[in-house]
Protein backbone atom coordinates (compact mmCIF):
# COMPACT_ATOMS: atom_id res chain seq x y z
CA UNK A 1 0.00 0.00 0.00
CA UNK A 2 1.32 3.60 -0.96
CA UNK A 3 1.92 6.46 1.99
CA UNK A 4 -0.12 9.27 1.14
CA UNK A 5 1.32 12.48 -0.16
CA UNK A 6 1.10 14.28 3.45
CA UNK A 7 3.10 11.46 5.08
CA UNK A 8 5.99 11.19 2.91
CA UNK A 9 6.28 15.12 2.86
CA UNK A 10 5.47 16.04 5.97
CA UNK A 11 2.96 18.31 7.34
CA UNK A 12 3.78 22.66 7.43
CA UNK A 13 1.68 23.78 10.56
CA UNK A 14 0.42 26.98 11.56
CA UNK A 15 1.17 27.20 15.41
CA UNK A 16 -1.40 28.72 17.78
CA UNK A 17 -1.85 29.33 21.44
CA UNK A 18 -3.98 26.20 21.66
CA UNK A 19 -2.16 23.67 19.18
CA UNK A 20 -1.55 24.07 15.30
CA UNK A 21 -3.57 23.73 12.08
CA UNK A 22 -2.22 22.24 8.82
CA UNK A 23 -3.66 21.52 5.40
CA UNK A 24 -3.91 19.21 2.71
CA UNK A 25 -5.51 19.90 -0.82
CA UNK A 26 -8.54 17.90 0.62
CA UNK A 27 -8.16 18.51 4.25
CA UNK A 28 -8.06 20.83 7.03
CA UNK A 29 -6.40 19.02 10.03
CA UNK A 30 -6.63 21.17 13.61
CA UNK A 31 -4.65 19.74 16.76
CA UNK A 32 -5.64 20.86 20.32
CA UNK A 33 -3.85 20.16 23.76
CA UNK A 34 -6.02 20.27 26.06
CA UNK A 35 -5.52 18.90 30.23
CA UNK A 36 -4.10 15.57 30.59
CA UNK A 37 -7.25 13.48 31.56
CA UNK A 38 -10.26 15.63 29.59
CA UNK A 39 -12.38 13.32 28.94
CA UNK A 40 -14.99 13.42 25.54
CA UNK A 41 -18.17 13.80 27.93
CA UNK A 42 -15.94 17.74 28.77
CA UNK A 43 -15.44 18.25 24.93
CA UNK A 44 -18.04 20.43 22.92
CA UNK A 45 -17.50 20.26 19.50
CA UNK A 46 -20.19 22.06 16.61
CA UNK A 47 -18.74 21.25 13.14
CA UNK A 48 -20.37 23.43 10.25
CA UNK A 49 -19.76 23.79 6.51
CA UNK A 50 -18.69 27.34 7.22
CA UNK A 51 -18.57 27.41 11.33
CA UNK A 52 -16.59 26.11 14.40
CA UNK A 53 -16.61 25.83 17.61
CA UNK A 54 -14.90 24.10 20.49
CA UNK A 55 -15.40 24.40 23.96
CA UNK A 56 -13.47 21.93 27.04
CA UNK A 57 -14.46 22.05 30.12
CA UNK A 58 -16.60 24.84 29.34
CA UNK A 59 -13.93 26.75 28.46
CA UNK A 60 -14.03 28.50 24.52
CA UNK A 61 -11.39 27.34 22.91
CA UNK A 62 -12.19 29.11 19.57
CA UNK A 63 -15.00 30.08 17.69
CA UNK A 64 -15.88 31.29 14.79
CA UNK A 65 -16.67 31.47 10.88
CA UNK A 66 -13.95 29.06 9.29
CA UNK A 67 -11.74 30.53 6.29
CA UNK A 68 -12.97 28.50 4.02
CA UNK A 69 -16.46 26.22 3.46
CA UNK A 70 -16.29 22.31 4.35
CA UNK A 71 -18.66 19.25 4.32
CA UNK A 72 -19.68 19.54 7.16
CA UNK A 73 -21.01 15.73 7.29
CA UNK A 74 -17.54 14.84 6.43
CA UNK A 75 -15.73 16.47 9.86
CA UNK A 76 -14.73 14.83 12.74
CA UNK A 77 -13.34 15.18 15.79
CA UNK A 78 -11.20 12.69 17.98
CA UNK A 79 -9.83 12.61 21.67
CA UNK A 80 -6.75 10.88 21.78
CA UNK A 81 -4.45 10.26 24.59
CA UNK A 82 -7.23 12.01 26.69
CA UNK A 83 -4.71 15.26 25.98
CA UNK A 84 -4.96 15.91 22.45
CA UNK A 85 -8.14 16.91 20.15
CA UNK A 86 -7.33 16.06 16.57
CA UNK A 87 -10.38 17.61 14.33
CA UNK A 88 -10.51 17.42 10.12
CA UNK A 89 -12.70 19.19 8.00
CA UNK A 90 -13.31 18.34 4.40
CA UNK A 91 -12.95 21.43 1.93
CA UNK A 92 -14.99 21.92 -0.48
CA UNK A 93 -13.13 23.16 -2.88
CA UNK A 94 -10.24 20.96 -3.25
CA UNK A 95 -7.62 23.09 -6.04
CA UNK A 96 -4.22 23.52 -4.72
CA UNK A 97 -5.06 27.47 -5.17
CA UNK A 98 -7.39 27.18 -2.45
CA UNK A 99 -4.69 27.54 0.22
CA UNK A 100 -6.10 29.02 3.13
CA UNK A 101 -4.38 31.51 4.93
CA UNK A 102 -6.35 31.29 8.43
CA UNK A 103 -7.80 28.90 9.82
CA UNK A 104 -11.07 31.36 10.75
CA UNK A 105 -11.71 34.67 8.98
CA UNK A 106 -9.16 37.01 10.72
CA UNK A 107 -7.99 34.53 13.31
CA UNK A 108 -5.06 32.12 13.43
CA UNK A 109 -3.70 33.24 10.34
CA UNK A 110 -0.55 31.94 9.25
CA UNK A 111 2.26 34.35 8.75
CA UNK A 112 4.25 35.02 5.33
CA UNK A 113 6.80 32.06 5.66
CA UNK A 114 4.10 29.56 6.78
CA UNK A 115 1.69 30.58 4.02
CA UNK A 116 4.35 30.84 1.56
CA UNK A 117 5.50 26.92 2.52
CA UNK A 118 1.78 25.90 2.84
CA UNK A 119 0.89 27.25 -1.25
CA UNK A 120 4.32 25.38 -2.30
CA UNK A 121 3.54 22.02 -0.40
CA UNK A 122 -0.49 22.34 -1.76
CA UNK A 123 1.44 23.04 -5.57
CA UNK A 124 3.81 19.69 -5.07
CA UNK A 125 0.52 17.65 -3.94
CA UNK A 126 -1.42 18.91 -6.85
CA UNK A 127 1.82 17.67 -9.26
CA UNK A 128 1.79 14.35 -7.52
CA UNK A 129 -1.94 13.89 -8.08
CA UNK A 130 -1.24 14.87 -11.78
CA UNK A 131 1.40 12.62 -12.51
CA UNK A 132 1.31 9.53 -9.97
CA UNK A 133 4.32 7.94 -11.50
CA UNK A 134 6.55 10.22 -10.14
CA UNK A 135 6.99 10.99 -6.42
CA UNK A 136 6.91 14.86 -5.28
CA UNK A 137 7.18 13.92 -1.78
CA UNK A 138 10.88 15.07 -1.25
CA UNK A 139 10.75 18.20 -4.50
CA UNK A 140 11.56 21.73 -3.78
CA UNK A 141 9.60 24.53 -5.71
CA UNK A 142 10.84 27.96 -6.34
CA UNK A 143 9.05 30.45 -9.44
CA UNK A 144 5.38 30.63 -9.77
CA UNK A 145 3.58 28.65 -7.54
CA UNK A 146 0.98 30.99 -6.14
CA UNK A 147 -2.66 29.97 -7.12
CA UNK A 148 -1.41 26.50 -7.08
CA UNK A 149 1.56 26.95 -9.51
CA UNK A 150 1.69 26.92 -13.43
CA UNK A 151 -1.41 25.22 -15.99
CA UNK A 152 -0.12 22.71 -18.02
CA UNK A 153 -3.62 21.21 -18.73
CA UNK A 154 -3.22 22.58 -22.18
CA UNK A 155 0.25 20.80 -23.23
CA UNK A 156 0.18 18.05 -25.58
CA UNK A 157 1.33 15.17 -23.38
Amino acid sequence: MSVHFEERSGVVPCKTPWGSWYQTMEEVFIEVNVPHGTTAREVKCQLGSRDIELLVKGKEIFKGKLFGTTVSDEATWTLEDKCLIRIILMKTNREAGNCWSSLLEGEYCANAWVQDQMQRKLTLERFQRENPGFDFSGAEISGNFAGGGPDFSSLQK
